[in-house]
């Protein structure tokens, strides 16, 4: 009978640690089912993204060698229970968007599609106008994306985040810390520092508010669409009582569904106990202009040592000088004597001759560097022809290494009436010269150039 007792008392001590061990593998699940949306603009916005958004659109464009938004899918593939991944814009369906979705479909296994807006409507409003589209099939919460950011994409971490210190159907923004003259630039959040609730939300305020800012990646639920939907009604009052407000009759629609996550929603949330702010200590910047996508490149090409190292170059006999961190597509043809790196990304059908050196610099598709060229903080478009001994240099803007906190600077193109010094920019199908400069340029697609130039825009 006593050893009947013990037995029963070890079984039922297992059967507790069994329940504790299936109790605890349920909670690192979280949720049933997760979505995720990817906002991704159109083709009006990525102004500053010209020469190189003719070609392709900028969400596509390929950073540390593969399309931008490719990160944002691989990172949201390797989420237990994600289910959907919806692109939303107003770009028109086109050839490169309707290929990439097929190849990230197959790579990834998940369902990916593209929703695309009548118009522009906001952060809020394009969510909003396919509220159904998001909440079919009943997902418990799900991400939001600007597409124009770079990060680590810490998205398992803001759900844990999100169940255990937030408030049961709270929302969540990311954020991390710049310094306070850059914060002008981005949303400023104050945080209860206890709980890290959202006190204050304010979008590019003109003095100092907080050094926390918002990274545009956001969990939410689908009680999210109440607080939007509230916002779409006051502005429907709104063009009752100001019909015309200098637009069309016909643009009311659009004016009630024009919505803005930053300004109309958080800014109204805050305070109310259900918006919190995740800080992360990992790598994130803005993907506004093409000088900050070399800097993306870099952090990305970083990040490949532990998430893809089959993506990175290495030193091999018969192989180029590899320095750093460089990407190379196999299609590339890359002389033996060249000496590529450190951040340098190389696309297909790439052929880099003899002697040419490389470095902090994205290399497109099909382009060419003849032999002992030389390209420094550059980006050579598509096709484009560098001649033999010709010199393709850049000023890098990067941030300020010696402050931890700081942003890369979304340099307006002219300063004081000069073209701001940054990086050279070679649009698709242009052709540089034999034994020339080009530094500090832009150069728009199709050009001959047939001398040096410095400091300008060839048009």
């Amino acid at each position: 009978m006593r050893k009947y007792s013990q037995l029963k008392s070890h079984q039922c001590i297992l059967f507790s640690f069994v329940c504790v061990l299936v109790t605890d593998t349920n909670h690192s699940l979280l949720f049933e089912m997760l979505k995720a949306v990817i906002l991704i603009g159109g083709p009006q916005k990525g102004t500053r993204f010209r020469p190189l958004s003719f070609e392709v659109p900028k969400p596509l464009f390929p950073v540390a060698g593969v399309p931008m938004l490719q990160h944002h899918i691989e990172a949201c593939a390797k989420v237990p229970n994600m289910k959907e991944i919806l692109l939303i814009g107003f770009y028109q369906p086109n050839e490169e968007l309707t290929r990439f979705l097929s190849n990230v479909q197959q790579e990834f296994k998940i369902s990916i599609r593209y929703l695309q807006e009548y118009a522009a409507l906001g952060t809020g409003g394009g969510i909003y106008h396919f509220r159904d589209q998001i909440i079919a099939g009943g997902p418990q919460a799900f991400f939001v994306f600007n597409a124009d950011v770079c990060s680590a994409f810490p998205l398992t971490e803001m759900l844990s985040f999100q169940k255990e210190d937030g408030e049961p159907n709270s929302f969540v923004i990311l954020g991390t810390t710049a310094n306070r003259k850059q914060s002008l630039n981005y949303g400023c959040i104050v945080e209860n520092e206890e709980t890290n609730e959202v006190l204050h939300y304010v979008e590019k305020p003109s003095t100092f508010v907080s050094d926390i800012i918002n990274c545009g990646i956001y969990l939410f639920n689908p009680e999210i669409f109440q607080h939007i939907g509230t916002v779409f009604q006051k502005n429907q009052q709104d063009m009752l009582l100001f019909p015309y407000d200098g637009e069309e009759p016909n643009n009311g629609w659009h004016r009630a569904e024009a919505i803005r996550l930053e300004q109309d929603v958080f800014t109204a949330l805050a305070g109310q106990g259900k918006l919190y702010v995740y800080k992360t200590l990992r790598f994130w910047s803005q993907i506004k202009s093409a000088g900050s996508a070399i800097y993306a490149s870099r952090l990305y090409l970083n990040q490949y040592h532990e998430s893809h190292p089959e993506r990175l170059a290495s030193n091999k006999d018969g192989g180029p000088k590899i320095r750093g961190n460089v990407y190379i597509h196999p299609t590339a043809n890359i002389d033996p004597t060249a000496v590529l790196g450190p951040n340098v990304s190389i696309g297909t059908g790439v052929t880099v001759g003899a002697g040419v050196r490389v470095r902090e610099s994205i290399i497109l598709h099909g382009a060419t560097l003849q032999d002992h060229s030389c390209v420094l903080n550059s980006i050579v478009g598509w096709d484009s022809t560098i001649g033999k001994w010709a010199r393709v240099e850049g000023t890098p803007s990067d941030p300020n290494p010696n402050d931890p906190y700081a942003k890369i600077d979304s340099e307006t193109l002219f300063r004081e009436g000069k073209l701001t010094p940054s990086i050279t920019i070679l649009g698709c199908n242009v052709s540089i010269p034999r034994e020339v400069i080009i530094l500090n340029s832009i150069v728009l697609p199709h050009k001959d150039l047939n001398r040096s130039f410095k400091n300008q825009i060839i048009l």
